[in-house]
């Protein structure tokens, strides 16, 4: 028995498992494989931490995880997750041996973060991360005064356009065929000179390094660019949160009140899963303030 499983160990779920362990609760961080940030070069925008790989500030964070008695560290994927009375009930299989296992916890942390639905082009996921960006703020420094590009047609394309634009004064919105919306909108690009491209995108074409050369249209033509942002649609990594009935927000995100509880009573959610900007540095806040949540709650139930 455990009092908390986290489920994901990223920024969110090592913050958690650090928060709890120093209130000496008996926590299992179940490790299920890569983060989503696996594929880029460098983590930015992290207070003391900034240009560090994310494989070492990963390896860091299970580092200070180690003076920490009641916190195990685990290499398991979860693959069900269900109420048993007061407690919940799970299995999974470890991702080194592939063998069972099953364990009961008091609560739990569900810190499985979001997968990204790339555009199915050529080119996007194999220069994902490195040349095919998706946050100015984590990426935008490393590409400033470079020609960039943006990929999409709706509000959320234009309004990262507008903010793609402090970093380069060379940007060009790539509506892949889609209209700009409105005149306002239309407005707000010129004012900025960024430029509107509708042609259908064929492919991108990358460098060696993984940054963008070129853009491939439809019809053979080019565009050179160094970088290409998207907003990419997401999904919940983990299918736990469909199988459990949490309820979502319209952007998909698993609702959460102010203590980080998802409408399931005992069952909390901390970093890209849960709504909000998404950083890692804003994933491990959350996951702090999510095992303070925690080990509130238990001790609540405890003196009752």
């Amino acid at each position: 028995m455990y009092d908390v499983l986290i489920i994901g160990a990223g920024s969110a779920g090592l913050a958690a498992a650090l928060t709890l362990g120093r209130c000496c609760r008996r926590v299992l961080l179940a490790d299920g494989g890569p983060p989503r940030n696996a594929d880029s070069p460098a983590v930015h925008n992290f207070l003391t931490r900034d240009g560090i790989r994310p494989a070492e500030l990963l390896r860091l964070g299970r580092a200070e995880l180690a003076p920490y008695p009641t916190v195990e560290i685990a290499p398991l994927a979860i693959e069900t997750l269900s109420r048993d009375g007061r407690h919940f009930r799970a299995t999974g299989r470890t991702t080194d041996t592939d063998a069972p296992r099953a364990l009961l916890a008091r609560a739990v942390l569900l810190a499985t973060g979001v997968a990204d639905v790339l555009p199915p082009l050529p080119g996007f996921r194999a220069l994902w991360g490195r040349g095919v960006l998706h946050c100015p703020y984590c990426h935008g420094y490393e590409v400033r005064q470079l020609p960039l590009a943006v990929f999409g047609h709706g509000r959320a394309a234009i309004n990262q356009a507008l903010l793609v634009s402090r970093w380069s004064a060379d940007v060009v919105l790539l509506t892949h065929g889609g209209a700009v919306p409105s005149d306002r909108a239309r407005r707000q690009l010129r004012r900025q000179r960024i430029g509107v491209e509708a042609r259908p995108v064929a492919r991108l074409v990358g460098n060696p390094d993984g940054s963008v050369r070129c853009v491939e249209f439809e019809d053979g033509t080019y565009l050179e660019r160094s970088a290409v942002f998207i907003t990419a649609a997401q999904e919940q990594r983990s299918g736990l949160v469909a199988a459990l009935g949490t309820r979502l927000t319209a952007k998909g995100a698993v609702w959460t009140d102010r203590n980080n509880e998802t409408t399931v009573p005992g069952l909390f959610a901390a970093g890209d899963a849960s709504p909000g900007t998404q950083q890692a540095l804003l994933a491990a806040a959350q996951g702090s303030q999510a095992g303070i949540c925690l080990h509130e709650k238990l001790t609540r139930e405890e003196v009752a």
